[in-house]
């Protein structure tokens, strides 16, 4: 069989428990829109709000639940709009605030919700505050952090802390004092222990609530807070330190206090509004503690992201994901790719082989319990573009010399010997997975835009684009419409309660080796009916309540007992109701 057949009977739309209503995020699909790179409305070659606009059918008709849009604020635009001049504004190279408004309006209609950057650990340089601040406004320098430097006349930084984009993470101001940037020198870093700070954030989150948005996605969430006095860390290379050890500049617990204060003011705008944090910690206990149930709604999971080819490895991944959130009562997050990160096309491999994988992961990530994000084009299959000329890139990691310290939202963790699946080209910076999507037509811009794409798009992307791949069976694109279709209507999949308990569509006895779903791993029962059943090395199997899903990550076909009858599959599997020869790289969907 193939992706586009089908042994069950679909259900409605909205049978999972929390399809709709206050609960919806718990199993929502979201999709990323890097707006730069989806769709231009006017001709300019940058992407817009009134291109994303025109493109929402495409998300309806795919079957995600939410839209989350990158910044499209007033912005000089040096690290792609997460330098923010104006929060409560309309950069005019995405529109104005109409266009925005509109955008909401006709998302909802459509049942889509959309979710919107903050940006609160750093203004733009060119934000009024601190603008103020150089301009020696008195107290205006104390919404940021300034200090005077070390060593004979201050000519040293105030501490050996480094940028996450290359150098140090302080810039020298011309009367001497140092202001800290742990990005790029154009991003200070605001010091949320100022009222002032606190005070201006919950207007803005208020602004775009009033505006009708459902939801936050917090950029640096894990960043506003530095330690007392700023000790230095006293080694180098930091960057690869985020997420694996303590820092004195992330996770410090005085972040949960500001997220708390926000989980208060979303909660005033009833149920449904949301947050999401993009933190890094050391363990995933540390990542629980953002969406305890006092404090955002949703973390992202990049341990999973990072977690290279391998079936003990991914394991281990989700077990520690599963039992670190269900802890808290919270949902898990899986993602495989973003704006940040190396397509997961190449980094599973390139060319065939990283497709085959890039398709089986996304069949993995959806049968797991908990929400999911789908970055804009890997519904393609989209591959990284690896041979962008140095001229037209545009990434602050790249000008300040940063190399292979920052492939995602965080640290590289290191391929497995056995099996590598290093990026390729472009020494892993960002801008090769920001190439504007192709829509339809045989040569660039691919229906972008009226006219060209503000990053070069490969020849040969028009057999990728959208119109291409709509209604061949054997699409990429085709493969995620099912997937989506399938996750709503199976009562075992989607949400982390789905089909636990009577009535809930659990089947005791059923499956493999007559479980219930009932269990977890042997470390204990996941709520969400999850267990792992036995499978051949290189194979990961796993149970809900009516279903089943094997992962064959080996480069060969793997036989073993069929877990009921096939609904899905990534690639063609042979089966005769009894025994099923899983093709290699591939996931495949039972049920019974």
């Amino acid at each position: 069989m193939t992706h586009d057949s089908t042994a069950v009977q679909l259900a409605s739309s909205s049978s999972n428990a929390t399809a709709s209503g206050g609960g919806w995020w718990r199993d929502a699909v979201i999709y990323q829109v890097y707006v730069r790179s989806f769709a231009d409305s006017d001709g300019d070659g940058i992407g817009d709000l009134r291109g994303v606009r025109s493109r929402l059918p495409h998300l309806a008709r795919l079957g995600v639940d939410a839209v989350w849009l990158t910044p499209f604020y007033v912005s000089p635009q040096a690290d792609g709009g997460y330098d923010v001049a104006d929060y409560r504004a309309v950069d005019p190279i995405f529109g104005d605030l109409s266009d925005a408004d509109e955008l909401v309006r006709a998302a909802h209609a459509l049942g889509l919700r959309v979710i919107v950057d903050v940006v609160p650990n750093h203004t733009s340089e060119q934000h009024p505050w601190f603008r103020a601040a150089l301009a020696g406004e008195p107290g205006a320098r104390e919404r940021y952090h300034f200090r005077p430097g070390r060593g004979p006349d201050g000519a040293e930084p105030p501490n050996d802390w480094e940028s996450i984009f290359g150098g140090p993470a302080w810039t020298r101001v011309p009367d001497g004092d140092w202001y800290l940037h742990l990005f790029a020198p154009q991003q200070p870093d605001l010091d949320w222990d100022h009222p002032e700070v606190a005070a201006e954030f919950a207007s803005v989150l208020r602004f775009w609530l009033d505006l009708g948005i459902d939801g936050f996605r917090i950029d640096v969430a894990h960043g506003m807070v530095k330690a007392p006095g700023l000790p230095d860390i006293g080694r180098g290379a930091q960057a690869t330190l985020i997420g694996t050890e303590p820092l004195p500049f992330f996770d410090q617990d005085g972040v949960h206090e500001i997220h708390r204060s926000w989980r208060r003011l979303l909660d005033s705008y009833g149920s449904g509004r949301i947050g999401v944090a993009e933190a890094w910690a050391p363990t995933s206990e540390r990542l629980a503690l953002y969406v305890r149930p006092d404090e955002l709604h949703q973390a992202f999971n990049f341990r999973f992201l990072n977690c290279p080819w391998d079936p003990a490895a991914m394991r281990t991944v989700i077990d520690e994901s599963l039992a670190a959130t269900t802890a808290v009562g919270a949902p898990t997050t899986w993602v495989l790719s973003n704006h940040d990160v190396v397509r997961h096309v190449t980094r599973y491999g390139g060319g065939s082989r990283g497709l085959a994988r890039a398709r089986a992961a996304a069949l993995l990530m959806l049968a797991l319990p908990g929400s999911a994000y789908v970055y804009q084009g890997e519904e393609l299959g989209l591959p990284e573009v690896a041979d962008l000329p140095d001229r037209v890139r545009q990434d602050p990691a790249f000008r300040r010399g940063r190399r292979r310290m920052w492939d995602t939202d965080g640290p590289v963790e290191p391929a497995e010997p056995k099996d590598p699946v290093e990026p390729e080209g472009q020494d892993g910076l960002r801008d090769g997975c920001r190439v504007p999507l192709p829509w339809s037509g045989a040569e660039p811009p691919y229906g972008f835009g009226p006219t060209g794409s503000w990053l070069p798009q490969p020849a040969g992307w028009g057999g990728l684009s959208v119109a291409a791949q709509t209604g061949d069976p054997h699409s990429t694109l085709e493969l995620y419409r099912a997937a989506l279709e399938l996750r709503r209507a199976m009562p075992g999949l989607g949400a982390p309660e789905a089909g636990t308990g009577s009535g809930a569509g659990a089947q005791p006895g059923a499956g493999p080796d007559g479980a219930d779903g009932s269990d977890g791993s042997d470390g204990g029962p996941y709520p969400c009916g999850m267990r792992w059943q036995p499978a051949p090395e290189g194979v990961l199997l796993f149970t809900r309540p009516g279903f089943a899903c094997t992962l064959n990550s080996r480069p060969d076909p793997v036989e073993l007992p069929a877990p009921g009858r096939p609904v899905l599959s990534s690639a063609p599997v042979e089966t005769d109701g009894r025994t099923v020869r899983l093709p290699p790289d591939s996931c495949t969907w039972w049920s019974w």
